[in-house]
C-alpha cells in the first residue's frame, strides 16, 4: 500500500478525534495519533500520563499497540502512513524514542506527517537502528 493510496485528511481527523480521548492532566498536551497499516486497518493512539511522568505513555505508543492488538495472527503489520496531532489540531512531532517505535512498526517505507510535511522515515530518523542491526 503505498504513500498515495493514503487518506491523510481522514488520518488527521482520526488523530485529532484520538487527541480528545487523551489524558493529560499534567501537562495539559493531549496528543493523538492515526496510522494506516498495510493490512487497511485505521489504528489510532493517545497520550496517558502518570504521576510518576517517566510511565507517561506517548500517542504513539498507544498507535503501535493497537496496531499488533487488532492484528490477525501471521506476520506483523506494518504502518504504512501516520498522521499525529495536538488535541486543538496542530501537528507535532514524535519525539525520539516513538520516532524509533515507529521506525520498528514500519520502517523506510513509513510515511509520517508530524509536522504538516509528510516524510518518509529515513527522514525523520537518519540513520535508525532496527532489527537489522541484531
Amino acid at each position: 500500500m503505498s504513500e498515495t493510496t493514503a487518506d491523510w485528511d481522514a488520518l488527521e481527523r482520526a488523530a485529532v478525534e484520538a487527541a480528545q480521548r487523551a489524558y493529560a492532566p499534567y501537562s495539559r498536551f493531549p496528543v493523538g495519533a492515526a496510522g494506516l497499516a498495510d493490512d487497511g486497518r485505521v489504528v489510532t493512539g493517545c497520550n496517558v500520563e502518570n504521576a510518576s511522568y517517566g510511565l507517561t505513555l506517548c500517542a504513539e505508543c498507544g498507535l503501535v499497540s493497537a496496531l499488533h492488538a487488532g492484528a490477525e495472527p501471521g506476520p506483523a503489520p506494518r504502518l504504512r502512513a501516520v498522521v499525529v496531532r495536538r488535541g486543538d489540531g496542530r501537528p507535532v512531532m514524535p519525539c525520539g524514542r516513538c520516532r524509533q517505535l515507529l521506525w520498528e512498526a514500519g520502517g523506510p517505507d513509513l510515511v509520517l506527517d508530524g509536522d504538516g510535511t509528510r516524510r518518509p522515515m529515513p527522514e525523520v530518523l537518519p540513520g535508525a537502528f532496527g532489527p537489522h542491526e541484531l
